[in-house]
């Protein structure tokens, strides 16, 4: 019997190796696999304004980092006795101008830097719906769309859902500029499987429908873009609230770690799939607690790890083990 439906998924004609940099855009689910890329010792950057939902807020980001774009204090905005942008996520805030100021424009020039020489872009869309600020917004043109509510009163915003025409132009625009700025990037759009339930359940599913349209008609203009579908993976091969977390919005650990494992058969080749259960082994060993460090049995334990990963990292100068050989070496 079947418990669940699998389907193939087409494998992109650009595979993402070890030697590749990565960079991640989008919402909390880009994170997420964002953390199984770092563990597993890829080179990657994530979210350099924070989480981002709609396809506004990361086209405006992406604009930022290619034109390297400062900001000032005008750019910003004091509230319950901290400074905001509303491009960017609570994590860049700070409390005072200044801290929040060069939080933010550090994380936009090393994401310059970073996605002119990246090889690959994930961006993860969540939403098609938008949050404009209204006239009583702090420091803000009405109309402007915020990335992160910071808490604000709810009159300060108004709600509305982005028409398709609108959803396609922007992300057309935004690869349009992308690709001038890095002609060999190459783009994997995913559709975030996190329901955003607090919009309705016929809203969630009506931006959801909105953005798999917007994507899938832009691939078939850009050769350079792949769909890689996780929310598929989740909503219709999963298809069980067992796979959700206690809030039923989330996807928890086991369909996060499904999702990985078929986006490493479509993203990657063989021997990077090879190396990539070599990686893990080692991560196993180095998160391993002993009951009693001191024991013999660990010290070959210790040992033995010490000279497998010596070894990798022989092979794969371009991997950094640093810390797991100090521990593996010293037991700390």
């Amino acid at each position: 019997m079947k418990f669940h439906f699998e389907f193939d998924i087409k494998k992109t004609q650009s595979p993402i190796h070890h030697g590749h940099k990565l960079l991640l855009i989008g919402s909390c689910f880009t994170e997420s696999i964002g953390e199984k890329l770092r563990k597993h010792k890829f080179s990657t950057l994530e979210n350099p304004n924070g989480i981002l939902f709609n396809p506004v807020s990361v086209a405006e980001a992406v604009g930022a980092y290619i034109a390297n774009k400062k900001i000032s204090s005008k750019d910003i905005f004091e509230h319950n006795e901290t400074w905001h942008s509303w491009k960017h996520h609570s994590r860049f805030s700070g409390i005072t101008a200044d801290e929040c100021i060069d939080k933010i424009n550090a994380s936009t020039s090393s994401a310059h830097t970073y996605l002119k020489h990246a090889d690959h872009l994930m961006i993860t869309l969540g939403s098609a719906w938008l949050y404009t600020l209204t006239g009583e917004a702090a420091n803000a043109e009405p109309g402007t769309v915020a990335a992160n509510n910071h808490k604000a009163p709810a009159n300060w915003f108004q709600k509305r859902l982005m028409p398709a025409e609108e959803t396609i132009r922007v992300l057309h625009e935004m690869i349009t500029h992308l690709l001038q700025f890095n002609p060999h990037l190459h783009i994997i759009f995913t559709i975030s499987p996190v329901r955003h339930l607090r919009e309705g359940v016929i809203e969630n599913n009506r931006s959801k429908a909105l953005l798999i349209q917007a994507v899938h008609q832009l691939a078939e203009k850009f050769e350079q873009l792949y769909y890689f579908p996780a929310y598929e993976l989740v909503i219709d091969d999963l298809r069980d609230y067992r796979f959700y977390a206690e809030d039923l919005v989330h996807p928890n650990y086991q369909a996060t770690q499904y999702v990985w494992e078929k986006f490493t058969e479509a993203c990657m080749l063989e021997e990077t799939r090879i190396l990539l259960k070599e990686i893990a082994e080692i991560n196993l060993a180095y998160q391993h607690k002993p009951f009693n460090p001191l024991t013999e049995q660990h010290q070959k334990f210790l040992a033995s790890y010490h000279v497998k990963t010596k070894s990798l990292q022989e092979k794969h100068a371009y991997l950094n083990f640093e810390d797991e050989l100090a521990y593996f070496q010293n037991g700390r």
